[in-house]
């Protein structure tokens, strides 16, 4: 400490401000929250049926085969999924055919989907668009598309992000006028394969966000498949031409689509955990089998290290995202922080599981050959998937501050 005097002392090492100090023990509350958190037993029996069933349709070679192909998913599984396990059907409410289970059911099925990468149209439709409608739908726009959505009769997507990129619906400058849309909506997840497309735009020049249902053949509606890293997950670029759309929201559906986003906010970290979760046992696996200089690698102290703080990171990205999604459920006060902390964190956590995981299996793991490399770019997607990491931190500081 020498050249400093105590004011000085006081400066750099003390908390800038109190309302920041504030912020963060606020923070730590919520983190010393979610490692409390459990599921019950009917929860963990419902992870073994999705971890069965992701067994048998999810293998990395069923992966590799699905991402070469246009539409991205095996039509048959699909089928299964929604048929056997009412897996699109699982936030639904019972009255229009779903499942009526919550945020936390949903967040085990989508870690589960993020540990084995399955190649499926389920976050689009099952998720972003069942959510966006959920919220944000008249009662008769529910009726309509609800339980064709959770049968997995119909697959939609929903289109909110321009060329801004931002996911936020108050940056939404597409306009609606006399019944139809002209503009671009850009990322859009399974745009190309999609049936139907739900798309944010205004209700006239400056008015308010409203939510427009647009079918997948509509006249003056282009699709263009976006060249992305992530194959896994097809996204693609939509031009509206006077595109004939029917409002499906209120006046203003924008508070709704907040609240959707949030939601899937959730579901897309509960992903990344079980992504980032994959990446600790494949790394541990290997340390466990691979022998250089006559030993395990996994014997030697620096690799011990490296996979207890892979560890560590793993399990602190898992409880955040379990405690948003049961946040989500209670439709607790502190949701948009806790959304978004969770989407930051497990965003960071599952691209450094990758990172180091391809690092811990040394030359191989840069080959295509190895699959290390296809949850990498999935956690490359996610990370800028409903806005990055530094956005969403700015949003939970914003909330606690």
């Amino acid at each position: 400490m020498t050249g400093l005097d105590e004011p000085q002392r006081r400066q750099r090492f003390e908390p800038a401000s109190a309302p920041f100090s504030g912020t963060l023990k606020k923070v730590q509350a919520q983190l010393q929250t979610s490692m409390a958190f459990s599921f019950t037993d009917e929860q963990e029996a419902f992870r073994e049926v999705v971890q069965r069933f992701l067994g048998d349709h999810s293998s990395t070679a069923d992966v590799r085969r699905m991402m070469e192909t246009d539409t991205g998913f095996d039509a048959d599984v699909w089928r299964q999924l929604a048929g056997e396990l009412g897996l699109t059907g699982l936030v639904v409410p019972e009255e229009f055919g779903g499942q009526g289970f919550g945020d936390v059911e949903l967040g085990i099925v989508m870690e589960e989907m993020g540990r084995a990468l399955l190649c499926a149209p389920f976050f689009s439709s099952a998720v972003l668009a069942t959510l966006a409608l959920l919220e944000s739908g008249t009662d008769a726009a529910r009726q309509h598309y609800l339980p064709r959505l959770a049968s997995g009769e119909l697959r939609a997507t929903l289109a909110v992000a321009e060329d801004g990129g931002s996911w936020d619906p108050a940056d939404v400058q597409m306009i609606a006028a006399d019944g139809a849309l002209t503009g671009q909506k850009r990322f859009v997840v399974d745009g190309n394969s999609a049936e139907v497309i739900f798309v944010a735009a205004r209700n006239g020049a400056g008015g308010d966000v409203g939510l427009y249902a647009v079918d997948a053949n509509a006249a003056g509606l282009e699709r263009r498949a976006l060249n992305v890293v992530d194959p896994t997950r097809k996204l693609a670029e939509l031009q509206f031409a006077a595109t004939p759309a029917t409002l499906v929201s209120g006046p203003d559906a924008r508070d709704g689509l907040v609240t959707a986003l949030r939601r899937a906010a959730i579901a897309l970290a509960n992903e990344s955990a079980g992504g980032a979760q994959a990446m600790l046992q494949s790394a541990v696996d290997y340390t466990l089998m691979r022998v250089q200089f006559g030993r395990l690698i996994g014997s030697f102290q620096a690799i011990k290290h490296q996979c207890a703080e892979l560890l560590l990171e793993v399990e602190l990205a898992k409880s955040a995202a379990y405690h948003a999604a049961s946040a989500a459920a209670e439709r607790d006060d502190e949701l948009p922080a806790l959304a978004s902390a969770a989407k930051a964190g497990t965003s960071d956590s599952f691209m450094r599981a990758a990172i180091a995981c391809i690092q811990l299996h040394g030359g191989i793991g840069f080959t295509w050959e190895q699959d290390t490399h296809l949850w990498f770019k999935r956690a490359k997607s996610s990370e800028v998937m409903l806005g990055t990491p530094a956005y969403h931190r700015e949003l939970m500081m914003q909330h606690w501050a």
